[in-house]
């Protein structure tokens, strides 16, 4: 194994070093954090959050159109994705080993 030097020098070469490495161990957390964030938005949001939140990081949509699209205010899509953000925080971080366990079963 390379051993990381924190010299100024080298520490682009270094730095690149230690994101491969850490690349390949963090794999099955990120596989894991994948698998638990399609549960979540799939069982532990509310339709029209997912809605919401699919047009919005999904399409790209600005939350103008957004409300536009459904006949809201901006508002409306504005608290609406910050609950469903909330949600799927609170989720990922209390539940992730309960959604790993049902995911695999």
């Amino acid at each position: 194994m390379k051993k990381i030097s924190y010299d100024n020098t080298f520490g682009m070469v270094d730095l690149a070093v230690y994101s491969t490495m850490m690349a390949q161990d963090n794999r099955e957390q990120i596989g894991r954090l994948k698998r638990n964030l399609t549960h979540a938005l799939r069982q532990d949001i509310t339709p029209k959050q997912r809605e919401y939140m699919m047009m919005y990081y999904g399409k790209n949509m600005s939350m103008e159109a957004i409300a536009q699209e459904m006949g809201v205010n901006k508002s409306t899509v504005s608290r609406t994705l910050k609950r469903g953000r909330q949600r799927l925080y609170r989720c990922l971080r209390y539940g992730a080993a309960n959604l790993l366990e049902q995911a695999e079963s």
